[in-house]
């Protein structure tokens, strides 16, 4: 159990990165991801010229003054989005056709966008990945490769569980949008479940809101439906504030054969987070799996590898394309055209 694929290979060279977008999630997580990765980057650019400055200053890089000198390199870059959906297709288009790129997810604030940034890439023939990143965390990795082993057997049941106190006043902008908690979160969940499972057939899901949280939605509970065998169920609450001793992060799936519960640490104690778990139980009895780092960085240095993979020529596919991501996207629209229609109605007893 303990030699399961838990990184992707480095590439044996790579192309320099353009950043653009100067924010807590570059400089929280893409700018220490690629240092550990040892990629170059190669600048960043922001609207913020100012913003980008001071970033850039820290660590070590230049801020671009303008889109014309971030895209200077031509293909010979590999350009990230960390930018808002809203800012996605005018970047696009600014892009030199045939580069190679990393899109931060959502990909789009809805299918529509979604539509509109698959058009775009392809007219410039921009190959690109979608920032999905927890399918490349240590323990989601490792858990992929003990399916592909037949560890679990066929795997019938996928449980996520949440139920922690997420301090959504961090994040202003989130109070004014009307998709909050499956578009900007459980879509990391959705997106895993379609990586071990593939497309379901449908969705039956509720979103809401809660007393103490200016968002439009914090709670959900979704459904997918994969036929007779596969059941999937996620029941997600962000409101959960009565202290860490019975909050919850976690995975637990099962198979034929045997089991496996993660723990998604970073969600609990937000913003300190804590380490994630990886438990298998193949022979009736439960073993820690020991892993080689969190969501939180490591699976921003397994998104990033494994474009650089494929931009070097060294895969030939892209794990996780944008192609890829609309199907993600269609789920979560899905999910939402789900929790807007009613549900079933419940009889009425004729003497009531």
């Amino acid at each position: 159990m303990t030699d399961l694929r838990q990184t992707i290979t480095q590439p044996t060279r790579s192309l320099p990165i353009v950043i653009f977008g100067a924010g807590s999630i570059v400089s929280d997580a893409h700018l220490p991801a690629y240092a550990q990765a040892g990629f170059t980057v190669a600048g960043i650019y922001d609207p913020d010229h100012a913003k980008a400055i001071a970033l850039a200053t820290k660590h070590g890089t230049t801020a671009f003054a303008n889109l014309t000198d971030a895209t200077a390199l031509g293909t010979e870059a590999l350009y990230d989005l960390a930018v808002p959906p809203a800012a996605i297709p005018a970047l696009l288009r600014a892009l030199p056709e045939g580069c190679v790129a990393l899109i931060q997810k959502p990909m789009g604030s809805d299918l529509a966008e979604a539509d509109e940034i698959i058009r775009t890439l392809r007219a410039r023939n921009i190959r690109a990945a979608v920032n999905f990143q927890l399918r490349f965390a240590p323990m989601c990795l490792a858990l992929k490769d003990a399916i592909a082993q037949g560890q679990l057997g066929d795997v019938i049941d996928f449980d996520a569980l949440l139920a922690v106190h997420t301090p959504w006043h961090l994040w202003a902008f989130l109070a004014d949008l009307p998709r909050v908690e499956i578009l900007l979160h459980s879509i990391h969940y959705l997106d895993l479940i379609r990586d071990l499972f593939g497309n379901p057939a449908g969705i039956a899901a509720r979103t809401m809101g809660h007393p103490s949280s200016t968002v439009a939605n914090s709670r959900t509970s979704m459904i997918l439906d994969y036929g007779p065998q596969i059941r999937a169920n996620l029941a997600i609450n962000h409101n959960h504030n009565f202290g860490r001793k019975f909050q919850a992060c976690e995975f637990r799936i099962s198979g034929t054969k045997g089991a496996a519960y993660l723990k998604v640490g970073a969600n609990l104690d937000y913003p300190l987070g804590e380490p994630d778990e990886l438990w298998l139980n193949t022979t009736g009895e439960w073993q820690q799996i020991p892993l080689v780092g969190n969501w939180f960085i490591a699976a921003f240095v397994g998104r990033i590898t494994q474009v650089m993979r494929f931009a070097t020529g060294e895969d030939a596919m892209l794990q996780g394309s944008a192609e890829d991501a609309w199907h993600t996207m269609a789920l979560v629209e899905a999910a939402y055209e789900s929790a807007a229609a009613p549900l079933h109605p419940i009889r009425t007893h004729p003497n009531a």
